[in-house]
C-alpha cells in the first residue's frame, strides 16, 4: 500500500509498517565545495540522508538547507566537524545528538533542540520552544531570542546564552557547564542543580531548590566578556550568578551491597 505526501511517496507493508527506503535522492546542487538543497518537496528522511551523504561520503563541509518547512528532526546525529545553515525555521528536535558542526538557523526552533549536543556551536536566529538544550554535554548553544521552559534541563556541559527572556525550571537538574541568560527568567531557576553556573542580566522571578546566589570572578567575567565577544553580543551587562547551594547532596561511599547490610 503506498501513500503520497508531496512529490514523496512512502511504502507500508502488510503490518501497516512504513518500509524504511534510505535512498539518497542526490538533489543536492554543488558548486565550489558547497552544497545546496532545496527541502520544499522532500520528507525529512530524505534530507537527512541527502545531508549526510553530502558530508560523510562527498566530503562537503558547507551545507546550506533552504526551505525546511518547520520539519521535525533535521540535522540530527552529525557527528563530524562541517558548516550547515538552515534558512527557515524548524521543528521539533532539531540538530540533536550532533558533535562537531558549526550550525546556524535563520528561524525559529521547536522543543528539544540540540538535545544531547556533544560538540560545537549552533546559532539559532529566532525563539526557541521548551527544552532546548537537554542534557547538553559540550559546545556553544546559542539562541538569539526567547526560549520557553526548561532549558538546559539536565546539563551536562558546554554553555547555553539565551539573549531573550527565559521561561521556568531552566536549569533544572543542571550537572555541569554555563548558562548565560541575558534576559528575564521564569520561576524556579536551577531547581535542584547539582553543580554548574547560570548567569543572569534580568529578573528573577523565584528560585529553585538549592539554587543560590553566588559571588562573580574575575574568571566569570573573562569568561562572559569572552563568549559574548565569539557572537557579537555586545559589552557584558551587570549579571547575577547562580550556583548549587549544595544542601541536597546526598551521596556515601557504601557499596550496594555495604548499603544493604546497614539497611
Amino acid at each position: 500500500m503506498d501513500a503520497v505526501v508531496g512529490e514523496s511517496q512512502i511504502t507500508y507493508d502488510a503490518r501497516g509498517l512504513v518500509e524504511v527506503d534510505d535512498t539518497v535522492l542526490g538533489v543536492a546542487v554543488v558548486k565550489d565545495g558547497k552544497a545546496t538543497i532545496d527541502a520544499s518537496e522532500l520528507t525529512t528522511r530524505k534530507i537527512n540522508l541527502e545531508i549526510r551523504s553530502l558530508v560523510y561520503e562527498q566530503g562537503i563541509e558547507d551545507v546550506t538547507i533552504l526551505n525546511p518547512g518547520g520539519k521535525h528532526s533535521l540535522g540530527v546525529g552529525i557527528l563530524t566537524r562541517c558548516k550547515m545553515t538552515f534558512e527557515g525555521s524548524l521543528g521539533y528536535f532539531a540538530l540533536g545528538v550532533i558533535d562537531g558542526p558549526e550550525v546556524t538557523v535563520n528561524g525559529r526552533v521547536g522543543w528539544s533542540a540540540c538535545e544531547n549536543m556533544m560538540a560545537g556551536v549552533v546559532v539559532i536566529n529566532g525563539n526557541a520552544g521548551s527544552l532546548t538544550g537537554a542534557a547538553i554535554r559540550g559546545g556553544d548553544l546559542v539562541i538569539k531570542g526567547r526560549v520557553g521552559a526548561r532549558t538546559g534541563i539536565d546539563q551536562k556541559g558546554g554553555t547555553i546564552i539565551i539573549t531573550g527572556d527565559a521561561g521556568s525550571n531552566t536549569g533544572f537538574m543542571m550537572q555541569r557547564g554555563h548558562q548565560l541568560l541575558l534576559g528575564d527568567v521564569g520561576p524556579h531557576l536551577g531547581d535542584s542543580m547539582y553543580d554548574g553556573i547560570i548567569y543572569v542580566a534580568g529578573k528573577v522571578k523565584s528560585l529553585g531548590a538549592d539554587c543560590v546566589p553566588g559571588e562573580m570572578t574575575d574568571e566569570d567575567l573573562e569568561f562572559v566578556t569572552r563568549k559574548m565577544g565569539l557572537y557579537d553580543l555586545g559589552t557584558p551587562p551587570e549579571l547575577q550568578k547562580f550556583v548549587c547551594g549544595k544542601k541536597l547532596y546526598n551521596y556515601d561511599n557504601l557499596e550496594p551491597h555495604e548499603r544493604k547490610l546497614v539497611l
